[in-house]
Formats: C-alpha cells, structure tokens, sequence
C-alpha cells in the first residue's frame, strides 16, 4: 500500500489540512445514512482505533449524528483517538466513552457498527479488546461497516492471520485495494463500495484491473456485415476421452455458443460430440489433422497417458494461442519447458491444487503467486477462485468479480476452458480474452444457478443469456481502459 500513502501525502498537499479526511468521511457517511434509511434515533456504535480510520469513523459518526442518530464511539486507544474527529462527533451530539465494561452491549444492540480500529497500515490479528468488540458486532443484528478495508485483513494480499472484522459493506477510498478482491480479504470485505477523494491522478498507472459490465460488453466480439465463419475465429478444441465424454461436449459446446464460427474438434470422444454439436467439424486423426484453428483449448478430461501427452504437443507446436486446462496442465508439470519455450501466448487455467503442480503453493497472496507464475513460465496464469485472478507475464493482472460459489460443480472449468479458446480465436489477446470468459462465466453461473443451485450443463445453457446481458445495445465492439485496482 506504499502507492495509496505516497498518494495520499501527495493530495494532502494540494488541499486544506484535513480535506482529505473530511472527503473520505462524508462518503462514508453518505452509505451508512442509505443502509440506515431512517438515521434519526438509530442506535450506532463507532469502533475507533489510533489512527486515520478511526478519524474518518469519528467524522462520519459526527454527520450520523447530526441526523438524529444515537452515536457512541468505543475508543480502544483512548488517549491517542483523533482530536478532530473526537471534537466533530461531541459537537454534534455523539458521545464517545473508552472501550470498557458495557462495550460489548452498546454494539450488540445498534443498527450500524462502524468498524475504524486499523487501515491499510495494520498487519496481524486484531488484539484481544478489539477482537471481543469484532465478536460482539458479528453476535449482533447490527449491519457492519467497514472503513477503507476490514480491520484485520491485509490490504495488499487479503490475507488474514488471526481475529478480523467480516464486514456486510466495506467502504473504500481512492481506489480498490487487492486485500478486498481476493483470498479471505475478499470473502469478509462484503460488498465493496468505492467512494473518489481525488486520489486517481496522484497514483501511479494500475497494474490490477477489474473489468465491469460495460467494459466486457465493449470486448465482447460481434460479427460484422462482411463476416463470415472463419473471420469470426475457429478454435480447436482437444478434450474428452473414452473416460471422460463430457469434458469434451462441454468444452466443445462452450466454444461454440461463445461466439466462433466454427468449431474443429480433435479428441477421444468424436462420437458424443458429434452427437451432441452436430455444427463442430470433428476429426478422428488428432489435432495434428484437424485442420486451420486460430487457436486451441486443450486438456479438460483427455487423460494423462502417452496419448494425452502427444496430444498436448502436438497443440503446442502449433503457432497460434493455446488454453491448457486440468489434464493439460498435469501434463505440463512434469515438461513446463513445453510453455516456456512457445513463441506464440499460452494461457493456463488451474485450480490451487494445478497451480501447485506446476507453480508451487499459492499461499495468502493469490495476485502476487499467479504473478509470480506468469513470469516463470511465460504465460498468461487464470489461478481460479471465489475471485480468479489473471496474471500476465509483464506484471500486469485482473481479478474477476463475477465468480460465484454455484460455479463449484464437477465440469464448470471445462465450460471456461471452451469460452476462453472461443475468445481467443476471436482475436482478444491472451490476458483480456481470460479475464472476459471469467467474467462471463460468472455471469452465466449465476444466471444459471437463479439463488438454487445449477451445473455445469446449466452453465453452458445460460452462456447466451449471459452474452445478451453484457453486450452493447448498438451492437458496436469498442475498447476502451478497464477500471482498476491499485497496489
């Protein structure tokens, strides 16, 4: 987070002395005044830490409180509280009393907990005070609110290591920080609201992107009046065996309903796909025969023998885009030269346990061990997760907001592995074309799932429903920067 702090001391110097604060603090305020709908009389407990994050508590409690609300602040650290903040919040009619005796009852019984204990500079498990004020609040009906990041949580990784705050709404200044999109940062940070304070032009250029609905509805690709099948982009799809049939038809079919002309099929299970796609061109021969492909999916269900390897070769010495998912990436573990002698991009899709085979442990940084990844091997890394995160070679990374716990079902990876080899073929580079097929697999999840529960089938069905509620009204591809994250 040294960015965000070299930012913020580079803003601090353009605007009055406690501008900033104030900025952050009436943003803050803003979301709790609309979770709280009617402030007047609500009960809301400030949970104030020394520091910043406690001062942008304090101000926003004072602004509660001007509205009616019943605001007391716990100071954990009362002699070191900030005075501003302190004074704002009494002149408004708060109070503000040490964290003792009584505490937890005050926060058990509000509507809204403010959590201000650390900000992006705290490292570590809460201490012991805090952490029984964090319990209270999780104990309680109250709704929890984060400031700028969970307190607990480590705003560059998410990674968390002992007690911290799970949040219902994390409100966040400046810009995105990694530790509320991924790991368990991202599963306590709830939903994440960003409020602007200015900070944008004072950051370097950002190195984590996070796509929204426009952005991929932007990169999604439309065919035009001169089109035909094979200008929209034919990709080869080898997945499937006499074991694993569905791999095949699910890949397969993801491919073609992501928007290529044509589909070659080249694997184990002809006959399912041939029955199933009757519009895919398949071949018996393997993908030495397939024929022109603009680029390949490879892996899911092929097996791992002899056969699988030479089929996983014979994809890679073609000099167009590959995808390399589950069995293909078994196999790559034991030859990784393989990727990293390619002169044309390669893009690996794995879950922890692949990534481990062919990276190493994850451990708590997700962006920082795909990264690491990326670079190793030359490729493009889609380490999948509750937020799959996509990492380039040259640093560069998104991580994808759309996943959903419903696309953890037996053959959901083989229906991303198709849309990524479809994007692929269709002319996005490597690193956009993995993060929109996450995006629209997500999509496609949670359509599919409906708030139930669906499978990988169900996901392959929704894929045009997905693709029909991010493309553009006008039908016009246009690309244009993605949103970001900063770090």
């Amino acid at each position: 987070m040294a960015e965000v702090r070299a930012a913020e001391e580079s803003l601090m110097r353009t605007v009055p002395p406690g501008a900033l604060m104030r900025r952050a603090a009436f943003g803050l305020a803003v979301h709790c005044v609309r979770l709280l709908r009617t402030p007047y009389g609500a009960p809301v407990s400030l949970l104030v830490g020394a520091g910043n994050n406690g001062g942008d508590a304090l101000y926003a409690g004072a602004q509660l409180a001007r509205r009616g609300a019943a605001v007391t602040a716990l100071l954990l650290v009362p002699e070191r509280a900030h005075t501003g903040g302190l004074a704002a919040l009494r002149a408004a009619g708060g109070r503000a009393v040490p964290a003792g005796p009584g505490a937890e009852r005050a926060v058990r019984e509000a509507r809204l907990v403010l959590d201000g204990i650390v900000g992006i500079g705290g490292a570590g498990s809460l201490r012991p005070e805090a952490a029984a004020l964090v319990a209270a609040a999780a104990d309680g009906s109250a709704t929890i609110v984060a400031v700028d990041v969970p307190s607990g949580i480590a705003a560059d990784t998410g990674a968390v290591e002992g007690d911290a705050v799970t949040a219902d709404i994390t409100v966040t200044f400046g810009c995105l920080k990694p530790g509320l999109l991924v790991g368990e940062g991202g599963e306590r940070a709830g939903e994440v609201r960003l409020v602007d304070i200015g900070l944008l032009p004072h950051l370097p250029p950002p190195t984590i992107l996070v796509l929204s609905d426009a952005d991929v509805g932007t990169l999604l690709p439309v065919p035009g009046p001169r089109d035909d099948k094979y200008t929209r982009g034919v990709p080869g799809v080898a997945a499937g065996s006499s074991v694993y049939p569905g791999a095949a038809v699910l890949c397969t079919g993801a491919a073609v309903r992501g928007g290529a002309g044509m589909v070659r099929y080249a694997g184990g299970a002809a006959e399912y796909v041939r029955a199933r796609w009757p519009e895919a061109i398949v071949t018996s021969g393997g993908p030495a025969s397939a024929g022109q492909v603009q680029a390949w999916a490879v892996g899911p269900g092929m097996g791992t023998d002899d056969e699988a390897d030479r089929a996983l070769r014979d994809v890679l010495a073609f000099d167009v885009p590959v995808l390399v998912d589950a069995d293909g990436l078994t196999l790559l573990a034991r030859a990784p030269g393989l990727v990293r002698d390619r002169s044309t991009p390669t893009v690996l899709t794995p879950h922890d346990r692949e990534f481990e085979r062919i990276a190493g442990p994850v451990g708590s940084d997700r962006i920082g061990a795909a990264r690491r990844a990326a670079a190793d091997l030359g490729a493009v890394v889609l380490l999948k997760g509750s937020a799959t995160v996509i990492a380039s070679p040259d640093g560069g990374a998104y991580v994808n907001p759309t996943g959903t716990p419903w696309l953890a079902t037996a053959g959901s990876g083989d229906v991303l592995s198709g849309l990524g080899g479809s994007l692929l073929a269709a002319g996005l580079a490597p690193a956009l074309a993995a993060a929109v097929a996450a995006y629209v697999h997500g999509v496609a999840g949670s359509i599919a799932a409906g708030g139930a529960t669906t499978s990988a089938g169900g996901v392959l069905d929704a894929l045009p429903a997905a693709l029909r509620a991010l493309a553009r009204p006008d039908g016009q591809r246009r690309v244009r920067p993605a949103g970001s994250a900063s770090r």
